[in-house]
């Protein structure tokens, strides 16, 4: 079967091409660096150099902990990141201290054909590699191993679905996937069972490096204004929502402000340019700040940071309808009192944790989401103390990045040892 992915890769080189051109009219992808999506763009610095992949926004976000536990291990250390998302590229920058982005380059990540994952490696020449949560492309992974560059999988997760799917209709695939891994550090549990299931090998202790981030920033002039604006009015944000979430979330809202009519909701999509289509409210997109009306629109990125600051509750997206959940470490780290809804299957063990601490609320649906946010708003001690709960049971997992960093620092040593 991996042959066949090489072939089929291959003839789609210049399909791929195509598209990687039709996303630059989407704001997909950057087209000054377009040539980095096929293995361009290689400047190698001197010495030892570890390549970290991290697909999105949230990936890339989590491995900063562990830039900086490599960091401060190995003073010649150089950090290769890639990326596969416009969002990500431009924050990533952002989040680095002026120090640590001296020995931090970005590129984005070659597709995964043969070439232009050949020439990647060819000009990068790292001396190991580490792939975030679940990035198993199979022609890198083979070019990659085939050099004999230690390979780990970090924070791995693979759901159930995929598990029994990959485990029933392509085994040897799978195992031949994995085997290619000389470390594995799971996410949780569940994924280290899984993963060992369909043939992994040296599968550590867990470790989510999403539960070590660091608290989200927030422009301290923007914050100041944005408080002003809102003045003492109550604030629910519902934050990285989904369509079909935001009628759901105002609906209840409404039903809020018929005891709290200065109720102020600030509605943050996942995907900002939906903005315009979410009513005629102030949006932030347009420079607007909150006015007297019930909501307003914070259709921007990079901005979740100052949003959790000014809320006295977070809804968390993604859990009224069936996506999964977004992530509601960010809002835990920050003091922010938070609930969400029936669906978190992305989080399981993250929200079961948050629960068990008793440092959230799950509710069913929309009235239920009325009626706890209202009581949260009302028992402002008891909603307090569940913000700190969660705070504390996020700090307890502070030590994982310095562990991964030293597993990772292992593996320089076994470069050239493919097996």
């Amino acid at each position: 079967m991996s042959g066949a992915w090489h072939i089929a890769a291959t003839l789609a080189a210049p399909a791929l091409r195509w598209n990687l051109r039709r996303r630059i009219a989407q704001g997909k992808e950057e087209e000054s660096r377009l040539p980095e999506r096929e293995g361009h763009g290689a400047a190698r610095p001197e010495g030892r150099l570890i390549w970290l992949h991290a697909a999105s926004v949230g990936e890339s976000l989590s491995i900063l902990p562990l830039i900086e536990a490599l960091a401060e291990r190995d003073a010649g250390l150089h950090i290769l990141v890639t990326t596969g998302t416009v969002t990500s590229a431009r924050l990533l920058p952002q989040r680095l201290s002026p120090a640590l982005a001296q020995r931090v380059t970005h590129r984005y990540a070659p597709l995964d054909v043969p070439a232009w994952v050949a020439r990647f490696l060819d000009g990068w020449r790292p001396d190991a590699a580490g792939f975030v949560e679940s990035e198993l492309w199979p022609n890198t992974l083979a070019a990659t191993h085939a050099r004999g560059i230690p390979l780990a999988l970090l924070s791995a997760r693979i759901s159930a679905r995929t598990a029994a799917r990959w485990g029933r209709f392509a085994p040897g695939f799978a195992r031949g996937l994995l085997e290619r891994f000389q470390l594995i550090m799971p996410r949780s549990a569940e994924d280290a069972a899984r993963l060992r299931a369909l043939g992994a090998r040296d599968v550590a202790v867990p470790g989510d490096l999403k539960l070590a981030a660091p608290p989200l920033p927030a422009d301290e002039q923007a914050l100041a204004a944005l408080r002003d604006a809102i003045g003492r009015r109550p604030v629910l944000l519902a934050a990285s929502t989904h369509p079909g979430e935001e009628a759901q979330v105002l609906e209840a809202a409404e039903a809020i402000r018929r005891d709290r009519p200065g109720l102020l909701t600030i509605l943050a999509p996942r995907h900002p340019h939906r903005g315009p289509e979410l009513g005629p409210w102030p949006r932030r997109a347009e420079g607007a700040l909150p006015g007297a009306g019930p909501v307003y629109v914070a259709d921007t990125m990079g901005e979740l940071g100052l949003l959790y600051r000014v809320a006295h509750v977070a809804f968390i997206g993604g859990s009224l309808v069936p996506h999964g959940g977004q992530n509601p470490l960010e809002a835990a780290r920050l003091g922010c009192p938070l609930v969400f809804g029936p669906h978190m299957q992305n989080f399981t063990e993250v929200t079961a944790g948050l629960l068990g601490a008793g440092g959230a609320r799950q509710v069913p649906d929309s009235a239920a989401l009325a009626a706890t946010v209202a009581d949260m708003l009302t028992q402002s001690e008891a909603t307090a103390a569940m913000a700190r709960a969660a705070g504390e049971w996020v700090a307890a997992n502070a030590a994982l990045p310095g562990r991964m960093a030293e597993a990772l620092l292992g593996l320089l040593g076994k470069a050239g040892r493919a097996g």
